[in-house]
């Protein structure tokens, strides 16, 4: 074997090239001996390695292909703005403090470029995590390789919870809770923008007033829809940004369905209020009850829609009670309608319904003239078909049926008023409708 000892090999020519060996050799380079690169290599592949920095980084940077960078959040959050992407480009990052749960290292897109096939910048927050991207083309972007994929550094792509009756629609999951409990959140997403949910929250309709008595105010409804992430056919009551969709952090949140209102015990009294229904920050409030014609007070009750005010031969105010109470944008609910001017007007007013006023009496001195109805209720696909709930109570007229019809659970509709027929006049309004809360996101 010839050996040839030399300090430098250059080309022939300025500039030119100089290659080793023909097609077919090989060229074995011993153990013990390394090669430093200074310069471009080309046509060896990409291996998905870094050349690591190690000067630690504590604030906000722009990573430059090649590097590795060991990211100190114990100050507090750091972002890192990816490098514009070619195919094969590398970068990569670790946990330097194992801090990253606590303050995330935010990895920033560059321009268009994808990470792991998302628009979305994604948060490293796993304590110690370590994590090599390579760069592969407009479709996926970046992608992790050397340290395992996005699991081993990312929390799950999509929010994880438990609670309720799970249920799924497509893409989402739904929770639906019909009574207490704890919608408890596991998990967030990697994206920022998948950790929002839509929602309903219907509070319990008001029930009847006792007797002649005007009909139950529908539970209060709000509902959040987290655009442009979900795109089902909300109500008409549907919120807008900022409080169109709430977002979640991993914890548990209480979940409150509240009661529809109770039959009016005794003689004389007016229909009970139903209560309130509430998720993180969304509160919706309980229907009003109805009016009574012989109760000191015969207006319909505010709350999230009113109750109507009572009917029959009594003087007094008989008005509708005041829906959207406390106000909120939307709305949550309407006015209950008015009882009769007249003190021979027999029937009771309608309740507020999310999607309209209850009907004031009608203008018939017969006792079986017309009841007025409620308020309408309205519609979403939250669940992934439609469905009507918060409807405002019937008023009664003074031979209705006694006593008032008792709404749905879980619809949060409003009672029916009371009758009176003669000679008992001891009708108890029905029952308003319990709640409902439902919570809706991407899992997939």
């Amino acid at each position: 074997m010839s050996e040839i000892k030399v300090n430098k090999i250059s080309p022939r020519t300025n500039c030119g090239t100089v290659t080793l060996g023909d097609s077919g050799d090989t060229i074995t380079i011993p153990a013990g001996v390394s090669i430093t690169n200074s310069g471009t290599a080309s046509g060896f592949g990409a291996t998905g390695s870094a050349s690591w920095n190690t000067t630690v980084k504590t604030t906000d940077f722009t990573a430059v292909v090649g590097e590795g960078y060991f990211v100190n959040t114990t100050s507090g959050e750091v972002d890192v703005t990816l490098p514009a992407g070619t195919a094969g480009a590398v970068i990569a990052v670790a946990d330097y403090a194992n801090n990253f749960s606590t303050a995330n290292c935010i990895l920033k897109q560059n321009g268009s470029d994808k990470i792991e096939g998302s628009t979305d910048n994604y948060k490293v927050n796993i304590d110690g995590a370590a994590i090599t991207l390579v760069f592969v083309d407009s479709t996926k972007g970046w992608i992790t390789t050397d340290t395992g994929n996005s699991d081993d550094a990312f929390n799950p792509p999509f929010i994880q919870a438990t609670g309720g009756t799970i249920t799924t629609s497509g893409d989402f999951k739904i929770h639906t809770f019909t009574g207490p409990g704890t919608f408890n959140v596991t998990n967030t997403a990697t994206s920022l923008v998948q950790n929002t949910v839509g929602y309903v929250v219907v509070a319990g309709g008001g029930s009847g007033g006792f007797c002649v008595g005007g009909g139950g105010g529908a539970g209060g409804y709000r509902e959040g829809r987290n655009v442009p992430v979900d795109n089902f056919t909300a109500s008409p009551l549907v919120a807008n940004a900022p409080t169109n969709a709430v977002t979640l952090t991993a914890q548990a949140y209480p979940i409150i369905v509240g009661a529809g209102g109770a039959s009016p015990p005794g003689t004389g009294n007016p229909g009970i209020n139903g209560s309130n229904s509430s998720f993180s920050t969304i509160t919706s409030t309980g229907g009003g009850g109805g009016g009574s014609y012989n109760a000191p007070d015969k207006t319909g009750a505010n709350g999230g829609s009113g109750g109507g005010g009572s009917g029959w031969c009594s003087p007094g105010s008989k008005v509708g009670g005041s829906g959207n109470t406390p106000p909120t944008t939307p709305a949550q609910g309407q006015d209950g309608g008015d009882g009769p001017p007249s003190p021979n007007t027999r029937a009771g007013g309608g309740g507020g319904g999310a999607g309209g006023v209850g009907s004031n009496s009608p203008p018939s001195t017969s006792p079986s003239g017309p009841a007025a109805p409620g308020g309408a209720g309205v519609a979403s696909s939250i669940t992934g078909s439609p469905v009507t709930r918060s409807a405002g109570g019937q008023g009664s007229n003074d031979n209705t049926v006694t006593p008032g019809n008792a709404a749905g659970a879980n619809t949060g509709d409003g009672g029916f008023g009371a009758g009176a027929p003669t000679p008992t006049f001891n009708g108890n309004g029905g029952t308003g409708g319990s709640g409902v809360v439902i919570i809706r996101y991407k899992f997939q």
